[in-house]
């Protein structure tokens, strides 16, 4: 039975890529004269690149972009532009989010607040800067649900999603067991960052990520869903659970990874 809960943060806890990260990095170019302004279109692809600062980062790939914004050859200059480029998109992020422009996602402040309220364990694991995941984790559930759910982001591990790296520090950190343990992801990067750690992994689609392959999920839906909002959309369903009109924590404790026979092991 599941009794471990680990979530994404961005596009899971709140829809933070279109309302709050995208118009954070283009402002951010803006800010600092930078030849370059991406479109929703342009950000669902750089969406399929882990990691804020590698997707800064994908611009070098272009050589107009570096003869326009005259970048530095060498490796050491590059990176210390991608870090001051990061702060201030950070600093941008977080006060969007404070301006409550980046709506939390239906059904996290009440199934999150509610796993705590079992006594089940609660995590988030995202590989977006730890300050903007804490800003938005705080904006979805309160501060004081908050203070109740470590937080492992950033640059705690040395690889980002789809590497499962930080679902497996997340799961050693904290001591879960792993059969007691369900991921809530909206991506197919980071569906097989939690298959890779092995565990099993609930999907919430958004707008960026419907049509991805989520093959390896347990359960695919369209939302956690909340008893003021329409029936959820159950995408997917390879689990014992049987969501109705939302996500229980009864369904997310049914969510798990089928038991293998001895003799198959």
């Amino acid at each position: 039975m599941v009794t471990n809960l680990i979530f994404d943060c961005d596009g899971v806890l709140a829809d933070t890529e279109r309302h709050g990260h995208l118009p954070a990095f283009n402002a951010t170019f803006e800010q600092f004269g930078l030849p370059v302004r991406w479109s929703e279109s342009e950000y669902a692809e750089k969406l399929k690149i882990g990691g804020g600062k590698e997707r800064m980062a994908s611009l070098f790939a272009d050589p107009a972009f570096v003869a326009e914004a005259k970048i530095p050859a060498s490796d050491e200059a590059r990176m210390e532009l991608l870090l001051t480029w990061h702060r201030a998109k950070t600093a941008t992020f977080k006060r969007l989010v404070a301006e409550g422009r980046v709506p939390p996602r239906p059904g996290i402040r009440r199934v999150i607040t509610g796993a705590l309220d079992r006594g089940w364990s609660v995590a988030v694991a995202s590989t977006s800067a730890e300050e903007s995941v804490r800003a938005v984790l705080e904006t979805a559930v309160g501060t004081e649900a908050a203070k109740n759910v470590p937080v492992f982001a950033g640059d705690v591990v040395p690889a980002k999603k789809p590497d499962p790296a930080i679902y497996q520090l997340t799961v050693d950190r904290l001591g879960l067991s792993k059969p007691d343990t369900l991921v809530v992801e909206d991506s197919r990067n980071g569906l097989l960052a939690a298959a890779g750690a092995g565990l099993a992994c609930l999907v919430t689609v958004n707008g960026y990520t419907a049509n991805e392959d989520f093959s390896e999920a347990m359960l695919v839906v369209d939302e956690l869903g909340d008893p003021d909002r329409p029936p959820i959309r159950v995408l997917a369903n390879r689990s014992a659970a049987h969501p109705v009109n939302n996500v229980e924590l009864d369904d997310m404790s049914a969510a798990r990874k089928p038991e293998t026979p001895e003799g198959e092991r």
